[in-house]
Parts: structure tokens; C-alpha cells; sequence
């Protein structure tokens, strides 16, 4: 798998190297364009691409879990309208998940995030704005983000989140320091589910259950009306197939808080 640890030194020599060789013979201008437009493709795509692991290490899956265990997460709760309707159906197939919640929303709505951990599922860290532009974020701004964020569930709960669900899965260097300083675990997924796109509820469906399996984290979002129509489905489809849904931290043997 590509790491920026690896990319960039490679990226560097192979200047450096055209560099030297344009001393003693002619190059063409494009062959250090190619590395570098190389470079920057792949950074782009490790930038966007949570499953690449590129700047920061992400747990995806537990392929080699000896239970036939999958886990359901949930982005950007909690919401008064989605949050309490997917409590609801879970409670009603003995299914647990992982919520991981904005901050912000965490403020305007702290008896739901009560409700999520009363019922028996945990929460993670999902930045306290998500901003659009967090990706641009530096260091110290994303850092205060996450900080806020923890601080937040730690007054109403007392518990201190390990877990975090990189924004819209973008990562970077800052991110990764940040991550990295506050001490906590960023969680990807193996089944991404696109429910917040203008997919149907048949797509959506279809998509998930054509991928999962044994180990698999599935993303959700806990905001809209259509997720709720495919969870439904959905936890009907994991146990006909003998599938149950456990927290994340359950499913990769890991600590959900301090």
C-alpha cells in the first residue's frame, strides 16, 4: 500500500536524479513533469481515500474476527428527526453500533447522544464543525476541532472518545499530527454505503449487500429519511444471513474511550 512516508522521499530522489542526468545529457522538460504530476496524483487520491491509509493509519475491517460480526456506524448525529429512529430499529433486531458525532450537534441535542450510550452503542469523534474546508485546516485548528469535540461528550458523559471518523474521509499531514497528539484511534469502513447521495433506496441497498461480510465496517449516516429505509432492510438482510451488528471497538478489539 502507498504511504507518503514512502511517496515523497521517492518523489524527491527521482528529481534529484533528472536533476544530475540533465548535467550530462539532454532531458526533456516533461520527464520532471511526469514525476511530479505522478506525485501529486497519488497524493490527491491518498488525501481522499481513507482505505489507502496514505497520511494516517485507519482500522477498516477485522477480516480475521472469529464471530460473524460486522459493525454499523453512524456519521454526523445526532439528529433530532434520524438519530431516535435509528435507536429505534436497531433496539428492535438487538443490533448495536457506533454513532460518530458532530460536535456542534452534540450541543443542541445531548439527550440523544444520552439515549445512543444508554441503549448500549458507543461514539466517536467527528470533528465539532465539519466544515467543508476541513482539509485546510492546520494543525492547530483541527486539533481545537477535535479537542472541543471531546471535551463536549466528556462534560455530558464523563467519558473521554479514542475513536475518530476522518470528515468526509479526508486526511492529511495536520490531521494526522492532531490525531496523533490527542491520542486517538481514526475508524474507515469497508462498505461504503453513499447514502448521502442522490442514490435511490434500492441503489443503496443494493450496494451494501452485495459487499458485506464477515468483519466489515458499513458507513451510514443518521440523517435522512432514505438511510432509514435501508437500515430497516438492512438489519432483516444480517440476520438472514447470520450477520449481527456490534459496536466498532467490539469488532476490532480496541478501546472506545479512556
Amino acid at each position: 500500500m502507498l504511504r507518503r512516508r514512502v511517496i515523497n522521499p521517492l518523489a524527491l530522489i527521482s528529481l534529484l536524479t533528472l536533476a544530475v542526468l540533465a548535467f550530462f545529457i539532454p532531458l526533456p522538460w516533461w520527464s520532471f513533469a511526469i514525476v511530479i504530476i505522478v506525485w501529486f496524483f497519488i497524493t490527491v487520491c491518498g488525501s481522499f481515500f481513507v482505505g489507502w491509509n496514505y497520511h494516517l493509519k485507519s482500522l477498516h475491517s477485522n477480516k480475521k474476527s472469529g464471530d460473524n460480526w460486522v459493525s454499523l456506524t453512524f456519521d454526523d448525529g445526532p439528529n433530532p428527526e434520524f438519530t431516535p429512529k435509528v435507536l429505534k430499529l436497531l433496539k428492535e433486531h438487538g443490533a448495536k453500533a457506533t454513532f460518530f458525532c458532530i460536535g456542534q450537534h452534540v450541543e443542541n441535542h445531548p439527550d440523544i447522544l444520552k439515549q445512543i450510550l444508554a441503549a448500549g452503542h458507543s461514539v466517536g469523534n467527528h470533528t465539532y464543525s465539519h466544515s467543508k474546508s476541513f482539509g485546510f485546516f492546520g494543525f492547530q485548528k483541527v486539533k481545537a476541532e477535535l479537542q472541543k469535540t471531546k471535551s463536549i461528550v466528556n462534560h455530558l458523559t464523563g467519558l473521554k472518545m479514542n475513536l475518530y471518523r476522518p470528515a468526509f474521509g479526508v486526511t492529511n499531514p495536520q490531521i494526522e499530527k492532531a490525531v496523533k497528539t490527542l491520542g486517538l484511534r481514526s475508524i474507515g469502513w469497508s462498505v461504503r454505503s453513499l447514502d448521502t447521495t442522490p442514490r435511490s433506496e434500492n441503489s443503496v441497498w443494493a450496494r451494501i449487500t452485495s459487499k458485506v461480510a464477515k468483519g466489515d465496517i458499513i458507513l451510514l449516516h443518521d440523517t435522512s429519511e432514505k438511510t432509514i429505509a435501508v437500515l430497516e432492510r438492512l438489519l432483516v438482510f444480517l440476520q438472514e444471513e447470520n450477520l449481527q451488528s456490534v459496536t466498532v471497538e467490539r469488532l476490532l478489539e480496541i478501546e472506545a474511550y479512556e
